[in-house]
């Protein structure tokens, strides 16, 4: 079978972010995103970005548009936010973001009445239903379909450190897991989500795809849940490894970074080079290293077994890549990534909180809210950097 990929322009950059709607008094998720979706509609029909359901009634999921900058695209994200918080507000709807609730239950949780979910629970069933998880996507253009493999092959060297970075559900339905991301764990039970097969090119994916629709795995492309898939409708490469982040400036650091990668890779594509790789046996054992540890993970980063503390390889990475960065005009975002790597990522911030709290989980949700409405805006941020 044949697979178009799209025309894109290359490095564009598109974001998708999933907050979870709660009761601004207890932090118990509320299902309520058709109500605030339906308060809405109307008022963001002509806008650049897009305001969603998902799986579950307790979730939006705001979109950018096609940004030439990742600035462009969290404008974007901001101004969705804007609109979301234009219903919510009214109705007593707090937002927050996190790889996991800290306490939710999954029974107490209702499916969103489309086909496609129902379908999918119907399918997975414990597991589907326990898919009480948040994300963030991070969509870049690329304008070549043959780079496509190469670069997701890449990109998964760096897949710990993105998933460290966003670590932020260190507890599932009242428990402390000991993960940084128990997300990371739960997500890959479905199906076709996890790691993605290391294939060399665009014609292994289309072999691949028409194995799985004749033998009834999956209907189309965009049941293909990897952690970096090809997304051909858009023409972007798509990373889906990372919990959902709490901040804004968070998410835009970790988006430049994405951006920033896949330049990179470009460009060596560009020069005849070959994209350094890792077996697959160190990207899965990299995986589990950064869900259980997060930014306190040492990652294996070279094909011959190299260990490095995630951190330093980040910043190792950084100092590399800032020159690509400023050619981007991301270069104040993909700075904040020292922010967190100084500061501590989500899940250190939420058992610090928790442990001021003698485990009180509810003060845990009231910290997430507090940060998602009242942390730094991103101009707040990158007036760190003195910009």
């Amino acid at each position: 079978m044949t697979v178009p990929f799209a025309t894109s322009a290359r490095s564009t950059v598109g974001l998708e972010w999933e907050l979870m709607l709660a009761d601004g008094t207890t932090g118990d998720l509320v299902p309520r995103a058709p109500e605030v979706l339906d308060a809405i509609g109307d008022e963001t029909e002509h806008e650049r970005f897009t305001v969603t359901g998902e799986l579950l009634t307790n979730t939006v999921e705001v979109t950018s548009g096609i940004g030439d900058t990742v600035a462009a695209a969290v404008d974007d994200i901001a101004d969705a936010i804007k609109a979301v918080r234009s219903a919510t507000d009214p109705l007593g709807i707090e937002l927050l973001c996190a790889g996991s609730h800290p306490f939710a239950q999954w029974y107490d949780q209702q499916v969103t009445d489309k086909t496609r979910y129902h379908k999918l629970i119907e399918r997975t069933q414990w597991w589907g239903r326990n898919m009480m998880i948040w994300g963030i996507h991070v969509h870049v253009g690329v304008e070549d379909v043959n780079k496509v493999f190469p670069i997701i092959g890449a990109l998964s060297v760096y897949l710990p450190h993105l998933q460290a970075l966003s670590a932020s559900s260190p507890f599932w339905a009242g428990e402390r897991t000991g993960y940084a991301s128990n997300r990371a764990l739960v997500f890959q039970q479905l199906p076709t989500a996890g790691l993605p097969w290391a294939f060399r090119d665009w014609a292994q994916f289309e072999a691949y795809l028409d194995d799985m629709e004749r033998t009834g795995v999956m209907a189309d492309a965009t049941e293909v849940r990897w952690d970096i898939r090809p997304a051909p409708r858009w023409g972007t490469i798509e990373v889906r490894a990372c919990d959902g982040m709490s901040t804004l400036p968070e998410l835009a650091a970790v988006a430049a970074l994405v951006q920033v990668l896949v330049e990179h890779f470009s460009r060596e594509l560009d020069e005849g080079r070959e994209l350094p790789v890792i077996p697959p046996w160190f990207v899965r054992e990299n995986k589990w290293r950064a869900a259980r540890y997060g930014l306190d993970a040492r990652v294996i980063v070279d094909a011959d077994g190299t260990q490095l503390p995630v951190r330093d390889h980040l910043r190792e990475t950084m100092d590399r890549f800032a020159d690509i960065a400023v050619e981007l005009k991301c270069g104040r975002e993909f700075a904040g990534l020292e922010t967190t790597l100084t500061q501590g990522a989500s899940y250190a911030r939420q058992l610090l909180v928790a442990d001021a709290a003698d485990g009180d989980l509810r003060e845990v949700v009231q910290h997430l809210i507090r940060e998602f409405r009242a942390g730094p805006t991103l101009r707040d941020h990158l007036a760190q950097f003195g910009h």
